[in-house]
């Protein structure tokens, strides 16, 4: 049997980024000898990371925003990643810009409450598709008149299943279940589009080999 300092020395057993663990270092998990002190992802996912972002008002976070086309069953058709604080409207238009001759057969697409005003009417003038929001039935209701005496009605709170937008949430689940998706942690925008990509042909291979 072969000491464990010693193979460290000869086989980079034990060594981290900095070279083979010291003699006599401290336990693991201790501040000294810690390889990583974050123990869980970050509030904005972008701690100090490299390339663009930007500061969402809405979501109150920094980071990026990813736009993705899906067909009826989820599959990735287009994506496009962009600093968050462009507005959805400027990320859509950015998706579809150069998909008017690619789907010709495309007539319908159905959007989030985002990008139901400005997005909307630049895809039906530019692009001749129609758009329809899916959004939630008491999104952006805060107070109900009601005449003198009736009890006021009760909004309906919690989750609420709507048509077609789970599609597109479980494309964003699929995507990421793979590491390199779960977190932002590319430098640049064009590195987490070509993994999008990569992540949407892996699943579609594994569906054709079941």
């Amino acid at each position: 049997m072969v000491a464990l300092p010693a193979m460290a020395g000869s086989r980079g057993v034990g060594a981290g980024q900095h070279g083979a663990a010291r003699a006599g270092a401290r336990a693991p998990g201790t501040r000294a000898d810690a390889e990583c002190r974050d123990r869980g992802p970050p509030d904005g996912q972008d701690h100090g990371k490299r390339g663009p972002r930007g500061y969402d008002p809405g979501k109150k976070t920094t980071g990026r925003k990813r736009h993705v086309l899906v067909d009826t069953e989820g599959f990735l058709l287009n994506a496009h990643v962009h600093p968050a604080d462009e507005t959805e409207a400027a990320g859509g238009q950015a998706l579809l810009a150069e998909l008017a001759t690619v789907f010709r057969r495309l007539a319908l697409i159905w959007v989030d409450g985002g990008y139901k005003r400005r997005f909307a009417a630049w895809v039906t003038q530019e692009l001749g598709w129609r758009v329809e929001a899916v959004q939630h039935p008491t999104a952006g209701v805060r107070v109900v008149w009601v005449a003198e005496g009736p009890q006021p009605p009760v909004l309906p709170t919690g989750f609420r299943l709507l048509k077609r937008r789970w599609v597109v949430e479980r494309t964003f689940a699929w995507l990421g279940r793979n590491r390199r998706l779960s977190k932002d942690y590319e430098a640049l925008p064009a590195s987490e589009d070509a993994w999008l990509y990569a992540a949407s042909a892996r699943l579609l291979l594994r569906r054709l080999t079941h």
